[in-house]
């Protein structure tokens, strides 16, 4: 079977129809550009090119095989490019998982400098509650996540991606909303429209742990999953929501939101998570770009 070489000296004779200049072109002397060539004559077992004192001539064979000749060390120098492009973690496929409240603000922020970054890279977005994407994360079929916390399992490692603090939503006709801001004490006989303590734990257990430490228990009257459903009850005027800063991008008509006061700092945590064992160098250019990602 013929090599690469073989066939880099015969196209750049049949290109240049000349083996002087095919030669410096190769930077490499006459004599072993001929002996190539005839090898590869031998080796296909036809006559390529037609040699005289004065000219070089492409036969039939030659003609036809030059195109091949030619696609072949295409695909070679694109697969060298993509394999180098993939082993510095600058091309290649990132399946990143991420929750639907992410997409309100942070991760559009992230695609953007991704892309940036790393045009080369195909992003496969998948959207899934926290605890179905650390499943996918385990069983390999996505390479990072952005999942609340805690990420506890041995096998994977976190870092904080986002934090952001709550704020109140109440219909625009509450009395409550004519105030700059509100304090936990200000929903205490107050409607409050809560999440699901099982699909929506993470945002449950912060919210309920919020109104723990002020002692106040607001009448829970619906406990939903996704935040755009639980606006769409504050704007039916069923009650006040906590919900992170970021759902202000929404812009629900007739929902208006204010700053939460707290003794103590309570963010909405948001982190993104890696199986320990993976060697795809995406995921480390994935952390470097989250670390210089600028706040919303």
């Amino acid at each position: 079977m013929f090599d690469f070489s073989q066939l880099r000296c015969f196209a750049a004779v049949a290109e240049e129809l000349h083996f002087g200049r095919a030669a410096a072109r190769l930077n490499m002397t006459q004599p072993p550009l001929s002996r190539q060539i005839q090898v590869l004559e031998r080796i296909l077992d036809v006559q390529l090119l037609e040699r005289t004192s004065r000219s070089v001539r492409l036969t039939a064979a030659g003609r036809s095989f030059l195109p091949e000749a030619q696609r072949i060390l295409r695909l070679a120098e694109t697969a060298t490019h993509v394999t180098r492009q993939v082993a510095a973690g600058r091309a290649g496929v990132l399946k990143l998982g991420f929750t639907a409240a992410s997409a309100y603000d942070f991760l559009p922020r992230l695609v953007t400098a991704l892309r940036r970054a790393l045009p080369d890279v195909t992003l496969a977005l998948r959207e899934m509650i926290s605890r179905d994407q650390v499943e996918e994360l385990l069983a390999g079929r996505i390479d990072a996540a952005l999942v609340r916390p805690p990420v506890t399992h041995p096998d994977l490692i976190a870092v904080r991606a986002l934090a952001e603090p709550l704020v109140a939503a109440l219909p625009a006709g509450n009395v409550l909303a004519v105030r700059e801001h509100l304090t936990p004490g200000d929903l205490a006989g107050e409607p409050l429209v809560g999440y699901a303590p099982n699909e929506a734990r993470y945002f449950h257990d912060l919210v309920q742990g919020l109104l723990a430490e002020a002692a106040v228990e607001p009448p829970i009257v619906q406990r939903l999953t996704q935040i755009h459903a639980i606006l769409a009850l504050v704007r039916a005027a069923l009650g006040i929501a906590l919900v992170p800063a970021a759902a202000e991008r929404l812009r629900f008509e007739g929902v208006v939101f204010r700053p939460l006061l707290l003794p103590a700092p309570r963010p909405a945590e948001l982190v993104l998570a890696w199986r320990r064992d993976a060697d795809e160098p995406l995921i480390a250019r994935l952390v470097a770009i989250l670390a210089e990602l600028p706040p919303a």
